[in-house]
């Protein structure tokens, strides 16, 4: 038989109160997926990734066609099982659908995003 609490006790002064936090806490990891086109953005030098992203403000797709070259030149991708050649035709497609799509304005907001992506993977890498 339980005993009956004492004055001042409540009868759950035994249980765990509902507002604290957890004393053991679970880690979870998020990771962002990322796909074929996107991961092909290659981590280049902070100056370098500027520039492309000017160059994709103003003229929609350069500074990702810049940037495919940049592969060529042995800059690290997200995409470490592909060929360096593969990769750089990545590059040229995005750069090309920016190019063809901007006339819908849908190429320049995502070559300026590109090139956001670009700065940040930059300043990651640095």
């Amino acid at each position: 038989m339980d005993p009956l609490p004492k004055d001042g006790e409540s009868a759950a002064a035994g249980e765990p109160s509902r507002g604290a936090a957890p004393s053991s806490g679970v880690v979870v990891q998020v990771r962002e997926k990322k796909g074929p086109l996107r991961a092909a953005i290659p981590y280049m030098p902070f100056p370098v990734a500027v520039i492309c992203l000017f160059l994709n403000t103003f003229v929609p797709g350069l500074g990702t066609f810049v940037s495919a070259f940049t592969v060529l030149c042995g800059a690290r991708t997200d995409l470490p099982d592909r060929h360096m050649c593969c990769v750089f035709w990545l590059n040229i497609a995005a750069a090309l659908i920016q190019i063809l799509t901007a006339i819908v304005m849908v190429g320049w907001i995502m070559s300026i995003f590109w090139g956001m992506d670009m700065v940040i993977l930059a300043s990651k890498y640095s």
